[in-house]
């Protein structure tokens, strides 16, 4: 499965990073495209939620997603549910994992995507790469924008 990683420090203590990026209805504050966050159920290792995401078009569309790693202060992932879905066409697996370190001037902040495509999406497989990419600096700057921190 093709991961996407990038990597960068935010000027703000892990405490306050790990509250934000580990509470799900915190998502649509900082991940991209992320409108709300609905229906959250359970926490820590057995949260599920839904995302709905904005389109080109300004219509909302809902993705299912649930927690799959959970190490308080240091690692949180989550996979969408995709099987019965309009997203199965495309898709066979997604997944985002989150990890934090402590840095000099506040936390480093890890996130990589891992996605595998299904049937003639594959054939996409280095423009979705390029896209995850994007996502990530995106989100990374989200970070830093809720925190405080500029970007």
């Amino acid at each position: 499965m093709p991961r996407v990683t990038r990597r960068r420090t935010i000027a703000a203590p892990r405490p306050e990073v790990w509250a934000l990026i580990s509470d799900p209805y915190s998502l649509a504050r900082w991940w991209p495209r992320t409108m709300r966050v609905e229906s959250v159920e359970g926490e820590g290792a057995y949260a599920q939620w839904t995302k709905v995401l904005g389109t080109a078009e300004g219509r909302g569309v809902r993705a299912d997603f649930r927690c799959r790693d959970y190490a308080g202060g240091e690692r949180f992932g989550w996979e969408q549910m995709i099987e019965d879905t309009p997203f199965e066409r495309h898709l066979k697996r997604y997944e985002i994992d989150i990890s934090l370190a402590d840095a000099p001037t506040g936390t480093e902040v890890t996130i990589a995507a891992a996605q595998t495509l299904r049937g003639l999406s594959r054939l996409g497989s280095p423009m979705m790469r390029r896209g995850q990419g994007s996502l990530l600096d995106e989100a990374l700057d989200g970070l830093e924008r809720a925190l405080g921190g500029g970007a």
